[in-house]
């Protein structure tokens, strides 16, 4: 296949776009990526390809747009099944609002906010580790021998929660609270299919430190509106 057949629209730090650059390399396949510089505004490619929400990632198929990164994955699972199977029969529900709840840190003022907002994060976590004991049946990943769906979804968000915990002195998942998540971290980020596109945690972080003061900003405004 030719790089130029399939191009992802996306941002190095989003988690969702991970997701469908993860899938990608499951599957060995070639692509094309177009970092779209949002702070600088949305190309026409973008506007194009995602009309109605305007938003990364976008998954370009020859002259198809995909949207969504969840229903992204499905969709590269199914249209290359010559590769490694990503879909369980039944895709389990977890996991997928982990990234929400590192956000809803960034952007919470307060000292009590925050740490509600922190303890819906170890929450999360806990239900994570105990899913992965179900999940996994004693093996590397919540998919078994492989990388999984499950894995995706929760694996893209290590880099936001790595840091979090840095951005805010932390430790929500560790060796005591959740050894076996530890575990699967680790073997997840140094896996092939991950490791050149899992964001470095200091970039990440000092990205981070610029972005919520924005963030927080922007909402209080639009408060005042």
């Amino acid at each position: 296949m030719a790089t130029s057949e399939v191009k992802v629209l996306g941002s190095w730090s989003s988690p969702y776009v991970i997701r469908t650059r993860i899938a990608l390399h499951i599957k060995s396949l070639n692509y094309e990526f177009i970092e779209e510089k949002l702070s600088e505004g949305k190309s026409q490619l973008l506007l194009k390809s995602n009309p109605v929400y305007k938003k990364i990632p976008v998954l370009i198929h020859g002259d198809k747009p995909v949207n969504e990164s969840l229903i992204i994955v499905q969709y590269i699972d199914e249209t290359w099944p010559s590769g490694p199977s990503i879909l369980p029969p039944d895709p389990p529900s977890l996991g997928f609002g982990l990234h929400i709840s590192t956000k809803s840190i960034g952007m919470t003022d307060g000292e009590e906010a925050k740490k509600a907002a922190i303890g819906q994060l170890e929450e999360g976590v806990a239900l994570m580790e105990e899913a992965f004991g179900k999940c996994s049946r004693g093996k590397a990943f919540f998919g078994g021998d492989e990388i999984g769906f499950l894995d995706i979804a929760f694996g893209s968000c290590l880099g936001w929660l790595r840091a979090t915990e840095k951005m805010n002195g932390i430790k929500v998942m560790d060796e005591g609270k959740s050894p076996a998540l530890v575990n699967w971290a680790e073997c997840f980020c140094c896996h092939a299919a991950v490791k050149d596109v899992m964001p470095d945690t200091d970039k990440l972080t000092e990205f981070g430190k610029m972005l919520f003061p924005k963030l927080r900003a922007a909402a209080a405004a639009a408060k005042t509106r």
